[in-house]
């Protein structure tokens, strides 16, 4: 069994109380990790650690030099692809196959992307109206960054939190979802080797209510950046006001997928599929509302039901596996309640619903893909966030009613559509009120496009240069050029 223990200063070492637990497999409930339990005295350490190296070595490093570390980083972690994909799959639950393919790919090219605009934070000069003063723009490092994130894409969503900070010449103290904290430890080898300076990135792992509060509380900390629950969000803005630190969050959402009866019909029903299934269904923007025009509503929700029911369901590790397990018993508890919930409330069950019933997965946490039909948005499977292979298919007539069950969410993550109708998508996308939207396609990630939450799916933006220069602050600079005293005095 694997041990995984802190990383502060440039060392790994046990909690400062030894306390350690069990990372489980969600494929079959087994131990597959003792991890060390960090606390708050954890916390501290390594909110120092962070300080030193930004005063220090790491703060000192000219752009070229945070660019050239970055990049070996990302060379170290591709490498060890196989290894990485192993343990998303042994944390998350998720196909060997997928996370060879999306997570450790994904992970490598955003942390490369990173390392080419570590000297993209160029200010400007300001024309005032003075001639005896110039006016000119800076964008400085915060100093010590605490990164947050959740356990459904661990690598990736850990390089979206040291990527930009470590770019920006911060420093990171980063805590991983405690149930999925193996990729995220180990990452820790790759950038010592890559020549990062100790104390420029540590790890705590632990429960978000003791090393997450730790974390927003401590006073080295100078911006926190968070990717999960809008629940525990709200917490963490509560606890930002104790010393006004900078919040950027990413948070839940409850995404719609418009299909029009104009739609590319094989198109479609594939982007309603992969709108929900990338990761199982546990992906913040997944298009977990299928909305469909009445007139081709049957004919999509029979189609998208033979799709889902045709997907195979297995054990991570063999590659005609498509779909894993669900992450832990408290998600699965979750998600087939909903469904559970769903067909009490009048939907009715067209494809999945159940667990497998293969006699190799009752010891794992594995349920089908589920669509619901007759559904309306005002059942709790339509407007609450699931975080599983759940979709609703609520009918609507013509645009207008689209939109408006679109938007009656206080989500604003993503939406999709599909039509062929040029004018409509560019309508559509104007009308909808999320942070991306996707027209004719679905789960499309890139580094360079930023990634906004709109309502109480977040604040700020991930990704892109927009979301880079969250993790700056601004400076105004006045000098005067006239050599004269200033003043009345």
């Amino acid at each position: 069994m694997r041990e995984i223990r802190l990383f502060i200063d440039g060392e790994f070492r046990d909690a400062a109380d030894g306390a350690t637990y069990e990372s489980i497999n969600p494929a079959n409930r087994e131990a597959i990790a003792t991890v060390a339990e960090g606390g708050a005295e954890d916390v501290r350490l390594a909110c120092e650690a962070a300080q030193r190296a930004y005063e220090g070595e790491w703060g000192a490093m000219t752009s070229a030099d945070r660019s050239v570390v970055l990049a070996r980083a990302a060379d170290n972690i591709e490498a060890r692809a196989e290894e990485f994909a192993q343990l998303e799959m042994l944390d998350v639950g998720k196909p060997i196959t997928e996370a060879l393919a999306i997570d450790v790919p994904a992970a490598v090219n955003f942390l490369r992307w990173y390392a080419s605009v570590t000297d993209a934070a160029v200010g400007e000069t300001i024309a005032i109206q003075s001639p005896e003063q110039v006016d000119f723009s800076l964008w400085d490092p915060f100093g010590v960054v605490g990164g947050i994130a959740p356990w459904n894409f661990p690598l990736f969503l850990g390089m979206l939190k040291m990527g930009p900070a470590l770019a920006c010449g911060n420093s990171i103290v980063f805590k991983p979802a405690s149930i999925t904290p193996m990729s995220t430890s180990i990452v820790c080898e790759c950038f010592a080797d890559a020549g990062l300076p100790a104390g420029a990135l540590n790890v705590i792992t632990g429960p978000g209510r003791v090393v997450g509060e730790a974390l927003v509380t401590d006073p080295h900390v100078q911006m926190v950046s968070f990717t999960g629950s809008t629940a525990v969000g709200r917490r963490i803005i509560e606890l930002s006001a104790r010393n006004i630190t900078n919040v950027s969050m990413e948070l839940g959402g409850k995404s719609p997928n418009i299909i029009f009866e104009d739609a590319d019909f094989d198109q479609a029903v594939a982007g309603a599929v992969f709108g929900l299934l990338l990761n199982n269904g546990q992906n913040c923007i997944a298009g977990t509302r299928l909305l469909v025009q009445r007139s081709i509503y049957d004919e999509i929700c029979a189609a998208a039901a033979e799709k889902l029911d045709a997907l195979v369901v297995g054990d991570p590790a063999k590659p005609e596996t498509q779909l894993g397990a669900i992450v832990s018993e408290e998600q699965f508890e979750k998600v087939t309640g909903y469904i559970r919930w769903g067909e009490e409330a009048g939907a009715t069950i067209a494809a999945g619903g159940t667990v497998p019933d293969d006699p190799e997965l009752a010891g794992g946490w594995f349920v089908r893909p589920t669509l619901l039909t007759g559904a309306t948005n005002a059942m709790s499977v339509s407007c609450e966030e699931v975080f599983g292979p759940v979709l609703v298919a609520i009918p609507f007539e013509d645009e207008a009613e689209a939109v408006a069950i679109a938007n009656d969410t206080p989500y604003g993550l993503g939406s999709g559509v599909f039509t062929t109708d040029a004018d409509r998508a560019r309508r559509m996308v104007r009308a909808l009120q999320s942070g991306t939207v996707y027209v004719n396609t679905y789960n499309q990630v890139n580094p360079q496009s930023p990634f906004p939450g709109w309502k109480q799916s977040g604040t700020g933006v991930e990704r892109g240069m927009r979301g880079l220069f969250t993790y700056m602050r601004y400076k105004n600079v006045i000098q005067d050029i006239s050599g004269e005293p200033i003043g009345w005095f």
